[in-house]
């Protein structure tokens, strides 16, 4: 597996500014070059467009079957389809768990909150009441 020359000339430039000041500045007045990650190549178009930032993540092209039988029966399904399949369907299976969670935690918060609210309308309903008409006070 060969590097690509601009993956060689990044690595050289990292390398350079790592030894020294001197010779960096002699790299970078060749040609400017940065050490961050390359971003995908219009992976903000993507975005914007609704399609995955990676071309491969995702659709017809990583879907669907390169090839089929010349008498119209599919290919079989691939490796790397049927890992995608199986990694969906444990997401699809650990979205319903914790959903699930959510239920449950949200119903028992809820019984919670009534259980609370009838007891305080229960302390209310108990305590002493009040007998006989009340003298209002006179201001001093």
């Amino acid at each position: 597996m060969g590097l690509s020359s601009f993956h060689v000339v990044r690595m050289a430039v990292c390398v350079t500014q790592r030894i020294g000041s001197h010779l960096a500045k002699i790299a970078s007045s060749a040609r400017s070059f940065h050490c961050s990650a390359v971003d995908q190549a219009g992976g903000a178009w993507r975005v914007r467009q609704g399609f995955p930032v990676n071309p491969s993540e995702y659709g017809p092209l990583t879907d669907l079957p390169d090839w089929s039988f010349a008498d119209g029966r599919p290919a079989p399904p691939m490796q790397g389809y049927l890992r995608r399949r199986e990694k969906n369907a444990e997401l699809a299976r650990r979205v319903v768990m914790i959903s699930a969670e959510i239920d449950s935690g949200m119903e028992k918060w809820e019984a919670k909150q009534r259980e609370e609210e009838q007891k305080a309308q229960e302390k209310r309903h108990k305590r002493l009441q009040p007998k006989g008409y009340s003298i209002p006070e006179t201001p001093k």
